[in-house]
């Protein structure tokens, strides 16, 4: 009998990678209403312009659209099947941008160029860096991204190559930030989005304790990882860690926590950048999630009565305000700390 040949993908290991070259990931995906409710029904996600027509269309937009992250899950998960399918960790972002709205019907697509390479001191696995763009069915640029990976070696004895580590800004700078076209908050309706907690009542240097706790529920982390497409194999298969647990998608940390922050930050309506982020420490299955944050920059913009705020946005299952130890390092509680940028009303 005829060998048949080999159709299966085993994923990219550290030494598949190219400097400078460009992936295209594969399956576009419409997205829908049905993405909102999934979205809603996995976090407490509440803020009004993501929930309202009638709210959106008072802020100056068309519909409402759908969440922003929504936009990064979905995206992200394009990506996984090339860059994160053999990962050991997600280590971290940097200059992220979100340059329009996604409302239902659109179909997101996304590229990856690899901007960095550099093998670990171990010989076993290496950091490769990429920036992410996704696009909407119009060609048009919806969100822009740089992250790194570690990444498994497929070969060990594979050559290292010359280590290049981008020169990556350390945030997203005031003038930098694409406004929403229309956006318009002079007639925002406080009571209806829940506080009245304005741009000028955020200090900078303030912290903000959003008070509620949500436990990680392994079939909520799987269902949200299918929604977006997400194949990493850390997060299905038990038997590829050795400690024979899945480890929970960052990703899902990271929307747990912003839905968290409604508590306290209830007008902080759209992100329009990710400065940097860490995913501190793992995640799993029973962990009770709880955030704050920390006001760390207010810009005026151009737009009518919008204001930005840079925020630090930490998950843990630890106490509020609590980061690092006396060694500079991140606390073992510490699942988060993401540092972005938001509108808010003036």
């Amino acid at each position: 009998m005829r060998e048949s040949a080999v159709k299966t993908n085993p994923g990219r290991f550290f030494e598949d990678y190219r400097l400078g070259e460009v992936i295209s990931h594969a399956v576009p995906r419409t997205v829908s209403g049905g993405e909102r409710a999934l979205y809603h029904a996995l976090y407490p996600a509440r803020h009004a312009i993501y929930s309202s027509d009638t709210f959106a269309q008072s802020c100056g937009l068309p519909a409402s659209p759908l969440d922003d992250l929504v936009a990064f899950h979905t995206v992200f998960g394009k990506t996984v099947p090339d860059i994160s399918l053999n990962a050991i960790a997600n280590l971290g972002y940097a200059e992220g941008r979100w340059l329009q709205p996604v409302y239902p019907g659109d179909t997101l697509r996304a590229s990856s160029t690899v901007i960095g390479l550099k093998e670990n001191s171990n010989g076993t696995s290496g950091v490769v860096y990429v920036r992410t763009r996704g696009i909407n069915q119009h060609d048009v640029p919806v969100l822009d991204y740089v992250r790194w990976v570690m990444v498994r070696k497929g070969r060990p004895d594979a050559p290292a190559p010359a280590p290049v580590v981008p020169k990556l800004a350390p945030v997203v700078a005031p003038q930098d930030l694409v406004l929403p076209k229309g956006l318009d908050f002079t007639r925002y309706d406080f009571a209806q989005a829940g506080e009245r907690h304005r741009w000028g009542d955020y200090a900078v240097g303030e912290q903000i304790d959003h008070v509620d706790g949500v436990t990680v529920e392994e079939a909520e982390h799987m269902l949200a990882t299918r929604l977006w497409q997400n194949t990493a194999k850390v997060h299905f298969d038990a038997t590829v860690r050795e400690d024979g647990r899945r480890l929970i998608y960052g990703g899902h940390v990271i929307s747990l926590a912003r839905a968290l922050s409604f508590n306290g930050l209830a007008n902080a309506q759209m992100i329009v950048a990710l400065n940097g982020g860490a995913h501190a420490n793992p995640c799993f299955a029973g962990d009770t999630v709880r955030a704050w944050s920390e006001v760390l920059d207010r810009v005026e913009t151009s737009a009518p009565g919008v204001g930005a705020l840079r925020l630090r946005l930490v998950a843990t299952r630890g106490a509020a305000f609590e980061m690092r130890g006396a060694d500079g390092r991140y606390l073992p509680e510490v699942l988060l700390d993401l540092d972005y940028w938001v509108l808010m009303p003036v």
